[in-house]
């Protein structure tokens, strides 16, 4: 279910990975929520056997001028990327100030020591992606607005300065804005990218090439966050596969912010050209829909419009996500349900709030009302207007003006 990783955990900009032991693993920035800024001082590493259930391996590799795994110059860490190479694990950071390096671990985990910056990586440009090729080659590519690439020797720490090229993809042709990632599949050499081509760069586009250094072609958008967040701006993920399935990690804002940003994953699908048609946001992600008489948190909802928000409150042990800043008018959408016809009535909790009222519909928000009522604190049940079957997005259309309404999660009850 989307987003992937529990609740206080804020993390965008993924690069996915699955290494020799069968897991996956996931490197990303770190926010925080509720913050008016990107990225944090630290990295964490996320890894799972299933895509379902993911374990916390901890920091990896701090901004912080303290302990062994920290950068080379102290501040905040942009998006990172990872690559094992020659029994090795290597990191790939860059940062506010600039700096782009490497650091190394005998785990994917991490810790990550030894930070180096990487010579001719000029420090004007950020996220950094690495590709090893079946001959061995290791590729670097990094850039905003005008991509730039080149072969990397790791034990120099150091990109061949003869082998640089800038403009492999640009915002004029391609929709480039930042955040590349690099793939191979079936000897096509994929670029996926945050596109800024729909007029914002809420998109994940991709372009291809039959060299790993172009001329690369775009092809289109792999998915689009609109509709995620008022305040949402940027895209930023990866493509990879796992047990034979290719999947496309991203990011959604929160909080109406361009920050607090939390990793979410969509299987994807190439059809016989290799080309990748565009998928939507959803809250049932990769295992299909989600069981109706599931408790399913407020703040999955994969669409959002009008004022409404996903925000949080607490911290730790008390932290907690809620749907809230609601106005007449505004709706969330969750996609997708299934419902068995045993279902008769949704309970919506509340942790604060009073008289705001939601109308229930399915598929889109004028399709067909199942059931309505007023919002209030607690506990707030309401009959299902007739028996639902079948796979459906579930739609909650407000109205009436409630600031101060927490819709902490939702179930449909079975008689």
């Amino acid at each position: 279910m989307n987003p992937i990783l529990p609740k206080k955990y804020y993390i965008p900009d993924v690069e996915a990975r699955q290494w020799n032991n069968g897991r996956m693993y996931l490197y990303g920035s770190n926010d925080w929520p509720g913050e008016r800024y990107y990225c944090s001082d630290i990295y964490r590493v996320f890894s799972s056997d299933d895509l379902c259930v993911w374990r916390n391996e901890g920091i990896s590799f701090t901004g912080r001028e303290e302990g062994e795994n920290h950068a080379a110059e102290p501040g905040i860490l942009y998006a990172p990327d990872c690559m094992y190479i020659d029994g090795k694990y290597y990191l790939f950071y860059c940062q506010s100030k600039g700096e782009e390096g490497i650091a190394v671990s005998d785990y994917p985990q991490g810790p990550f020591c030894g930070a180096k910056p990487i010579k001719y990586a000029d420090r004007t440009q950020i996220d950094p992606a690495v590709f090893v090729d079946d001959d061995g080659t290791v590729y670097y590519y990094w850039g905003q607005v005008s991509a730039k690439a080149g072969i990397l020797d790791i034990e120099k720490r150091a990109i061949k300065k003869e082998t640089i090229i800038d403009g492999i993809l640009t915002e004029k042709e391609h929709g480039f804005h930042e955040g590349i990632s690099m793939r191979k599949r079936n000897g096509i050499y994929y670029l996926v990218y945050t596109d800024i081509s729909r007029g914002r760069a809420t998109s994940i586009g991709y372009a291809t090439s039959l060299s790993p250094l172009g001329p690369f072609k775009k092809q289109g958008i792999i998915i689009d966050n609109t509709g995620c967040d008022p305040g949402s701006w940027n895209n930023h993920g990866s493509i990879a596969e796992f047990r034979g399935q290719w999947y496309v990690f991203y990011h959604r804002s929160t909080h109406n912010s361009e920050f607090s940003r939390r990793v979410c994953v969509e299987p994807i699908y190439f059809d016989e050209n290799g080309l990748i048609r565009e998928v939507e946001m959803t809250t049932q992600g990769i295992h299909g829909p989600i069981k109706a008489s599931v408790c399913m948190d407020a703040a999955n909802a994969c669409l959002l419009h009008g004022g409404i928000y996903i925000d949080s409150d607490g911290k730790e042990e008390t932290f907690y996500e809620y749907l809230g800043h609601i106005k007449s008018g505004d709706w969330a959408a969750y996609k997708y349900l299934q419902f068995d016809g045993r279902e008769t009535a949704l309970v919506i909790r509340c942790r604060k709030g009073k008289n705001c009222k939601v109308f229930v519909r399915l598929d889109n928000p004028e399709g067909q009302l199942i059931a309505q009522g007023n919002l209030r604190t607690g506990k707030n049940c309401m009959k299902l207007i007739k028996q639902v079957s079948g796979r459906h997005a579930l739609y909650l259309c407000f109205d009436g003006t409630e600031e101060d309404l927490q819709i902490v999660d939702l179930q449909f009850a079975v008689g």
